[in-house]
C-alpha cells in the first residue's frame, strides 16, 4: 500500500463514521483559481496527481480522478498504485461527476465536500444531500501549509482604481443592484490595481471584494502584516475609500449589503453562498462584468505588452543561441538546465517578477505530454537530433508573456518534419485570420486544425487562451477552442495561438505566439477584425517540409522572421545577431 492509497483509506474511514456515501476533493481553492496556492493542492496530497485540472471522487468502493486530455498520460503514471482510476473529461464518452454519482448512488445519497473549495454552481448540480466540511483533509494533512501572505504592491495599468470602481458602480446603478461580490482573484487585482505573490506564477492577492454604491470592502489577510510595502499599499487604498477588513469577515458579508447582491455561482464558493442564502440576502446570479473589462486591454496596456514582448524576445533568442551552440559542442544539457538557463536570462530584464508558469522543457517523448513536468533529478539530456519543445513565459510589470518554440536539434525524422510543418501551417492560418465583428473564438478554431485534419491528425487541448496584463497567463472569458463559448473576440483582447501534435513515446510539437485582436476596417458587410502578432522570436525553418507550405504561408513566415530579425537584431550581441540573420533568411 503506497502513501496515497493509505490516505484514501483514512478518508474512507471518516466517510463510514460520518455516514457519507461520497466525498469530492477538488483541485481548486476558495476563489475558483486555476492555480491554487500550496495550501489548497488537496488533489495532489490525496492521490499524487499534479495537473492543473482535476477532481477526485471517493466512495466506499471506488476512487476516481476526473481530468482532461492534457493530463491523460500524466495521470495514468502518477495514479499508479494509488487505487484511483482515471475518468476522462472533454471527450465524447465523458460522464461528469454529478451524472456519475447519480448512476452509482442514486438521488438519496449524502455527498461531503469542502464547501470553501467547491463552487455553489457545482454543488447545486450534485445529487442527494450536500454536506460542507471545511478543511476536511486537515484532519489527516497535519503539515498542511498556511494561507500565504506576501507583500502587496500597486501597479500602473492605464486606468485608475477610481475609474474602475466607478465602472462597477455604474453597472450596479443601471440595474438597480445593491452591490457585487468579486471572488475571482484576477478580477480583484485588476479592479484595485494591486498585485502580490500569494499564488506561484500568479501575481495575485488572496482576498474578496465587495463593491456597493458608497463602499468598497476588501477582505484580505494583510491587516496585521508589518511589511512596509503592504502597509503603504493599504494606506493608499484607504485614502481612496477602500476599506481593508479581515479575510474571515467575509462570513458576515450579508450584513453589509442593502438590496440585491450580484454573485457568480460558478466562482463563488458553496459555503459563502450558503451563508448568504441563510441570511435571506436577495441574490442575483450572473457573470461578473469585470472579466470582460479586464480582457479588453487599454492603449497603455497594449503598448506595455508590445514593449515587454521585445525584451522577452531578446531573452528567447539569447536562449536559443546558447542552446544550439551548447548541444552542437557536445555539452551535457538536460531539460532542467535548459529551463534554468532561460529563467536566468529573463531575470536580467528589469521588469521581471518571475515566470508566468512552470517552464515546460521537454525533449523527445517528454514533449508528447502537453503539460509535461521536467524531472527535478535525472532529467533527460538533449541530443543533437530530434525535437525539443519549450513552453515558457514571464511575469513583468509591463505585462505577461507566453511562448512555445519547438526546436530541431539536428537531424529529424520524416514524421517529425511533417508534424512540425503541419502544426506551423495551423498556427499561420489562425495568425492570418480575418473575421467579422461578433465572432467567438470557437468559430475560428477550425482554421488552426484544418491543416491537421486533412491528414487525420488533431490535438486535445484548446487552440487559444486569453492572457492577462501582469496577471494570469490563462484568462477568460474569451478563448479559441472547439467547445462552444459565445463570447466574441474584441479589439484589445490578447489570445494565444498554439496548435500542436502529440505522439506518445515519440515527440510533441507546439508553436505558440500571443496575438492582439485589432480592427480591420468596415464595408457593406460590416466591421472586420484580424490579429497582430505580439510575440517576437524566430521560427526555425530547418525542420520544415517546405513542399507542404503554400505561397501565402511562406510569405507570412518569411515576413515574420524578417520582422524578428529587424526588431531584435540591433539589441543582441554581434555573434547572436549574425546567427539570427542566418536563422531568418527567406525560404
Amino acid at each position: 500500500m503506497n502513501i496515497f492509497s493509505s490516505r484514501i483509506g483514512a478518508l474512507r474511514e471518516m466517510m463510514r463514521s460520518k455516514g457519507w456515501d461520497a466525498v469530492i476533493i477538488t483541485g481548486s481553492d476558495p476563489h475558483g483559481s486555476e492555480y491554487p496556492a500550496d495550501r489548497w493542492k488537496q488533489v495532489e496530497w490525496l492521490c499524487g496527481f499534479t495537473g492543473e485540472a482535476g477532481d477526485v471522487v471517493v466512495t466506499a468502493d471506488h476512487a476516481g480522478l476526473w481530468t482532461d486530455s492534457r493530463y491523460f498520460i500524466q495521470a495514468v503514471r502518477q495514479l499508479e498504485g494509488s487505487g484511483v482510476e482515471l475518468h476522462k473529461t472533454r471527450v465524447p464518452e465523458e460522464v461528469p461527476i454529478p451524472e456519475w454519482l447519480r448512476g452509482q448512488l442514486g438521488e438519496d445519497c449524502i455527498v461531503a465536500v469542502d464547501g470553501y473549495c467547491v463552487s455553489a454552481d457545482f454543488a447545486s448540480s450534485l445529487p442527494g444531500t450536500v454536506v460542507s466540511v471545511p478543511d476536511m483533509l486537515g484532519r489527516f494533512w497535519t503539515d498542511r501549509p498556511q494561507v500565504p501572505q506576501t507583500p502587496i504592491f500597486t501597479v500602473q495599468t492605464g486606468e485608475a482604481r477610481a475609474s474602475k470602481l466607478e465602472r462597477v458602480r455604474t453597472f450596479l446603478r443601471d440595474r438597480q443592484y445593491g452591490g457585487i461580490l468579486l471572488t475571482a482573484l484576477d478580477e480583484i487585482a485588476w479592479t484595485l490595481n494591486v498585485r502580490a505573490s500569494d499564488i506561484e506564477y500568479n501575481p495575485l492577492v488572496i482576498s474578496y471584494l465587495l463593491v456597493t454604491e458608497d463602499r468598497a470592502l476588501w477582505y484580505v489577510l494583510k491587516g496585521d502584516v508589518e511589511d512596509p510595502e503592504t502597509r503603504a499599499t493599504l494606506s493608499i487604498l484607504e485614502a481612496e475609500g477602500i476599506e481593508a477588513l479581515p479575510y474571515t469577515d467575509i462570513d458576515y458579508i450579508g450584513e453589509e449589503v442593502q438590496g440585491q447582491l450580484c454573485i457568480d455561482s460558478s466562482k463563488l464558493n458553496f459555503d459563502i453562498f450558503s451563508s448568504l442564502a441563510a441570511r435571506g440576502n436577495a441574490i442575483v446570479d450572473m457573470t461578473s462584468p469585470v472579466g470582460l473589462w479586464k480582457a479588453v486591454k487599454n492603449p497603455d496596456e497594449i503598448e506595455s505588452m508590445k514593449e515587454i514582448h521585445v525584451k522577452d524576445g531578446v531573452a528567447m533568442e539569447r536562449f536559443l543561441y546558447w542552446l544550439e551552440k551548447s548541444v552542437d559542442a557536445g555539452m551535457e544539457i538536460d531539460e532542467r538546465k535548459a529551463a534554468l538557463k532561460l529563467g536566468s536570462l529573463r531575470a536580467c530584464i528589469g521588469e521581471y517578477r518571475g515566470d508566468s508558469f512552470e517552464t515546460i522543457s521537454a525533449y523527445g517523448p517528454g514533449a508528447a505530454l502537453p503539460h509535461y513536468m521536467t524531472p527535478k533529478e535525472d532529467a533527460p539530456v538533449l541530443k543533437d537530433c530530434g525535437l525539443y519543445l519549450c513552453d515558457s513565459g514571464g511575469q513583468y510589470t509591463l505585462g505577461t508573456t507566453d511562448i512555445t518554440r519547438t526546436v530541431p536539434l539536428g537531424k529529424c525524422t520524416p514524421l517529425e518534419r511533417e508534424d512540425y510543418t503541419l502544426v506551423l501551417k495551423g498556427h499561420i492560418a489562425l495568425a492570418m485570420a480575418v473575421f467579422p465583428e461578433g465572432t467567438p473564438g470557437c468559430r475560428i478554431d477550425a482554421l488552426a486544425r484544418e491543416p491537421l485534419w486533412k491528414s487525420k491528425r488533431n490535438f486535445g487541448h484548446g487552440t487559444g487562451h486569453g492572457v492577462g496584463f501582469f496577471l494570469g497567463v490563462h484568462e477568460g472569458p474569451q478563448d479559441i477552442r472547439q467547445n462552444l463559448n459565445p463570447i466574441p473576440l474584441e479589439p484589445g483582447m490578447i489570445i494565444s495561438d498554439e496548435p500542436g501534435i502529440y505522439r506518445e513515446g515519440l515527440h510533441g510539437v507546439r508553436h505558440e505566439n500571443l496575438l492582439l485582436c485589432v480592427a480591420d476596417g468596415c464595408n457593406d458587410f460590416g466591421r472586420w477584425l484580424k490579429f497582430e502578432t505580439l510575440t517576437l522570436c524566430h521560427f526555425d525553418t530547418s525542420a520544415l517540409e517546405t513542399s507542404l507550405l503554400d505561397k501565402d504561408e511562406l510569405e507570412w513566415l518569411n515576413a515574420y522572421n524578417e520582422r524578428v530579425y529587424r526588431t531584435l537584431g540591433p539589441m543582441l550581441p554581434v555573434e547572436i545577431t549574425e546567427w539570427l540573420r542566418e536563422k531568418t533568411l527567406p525560404i
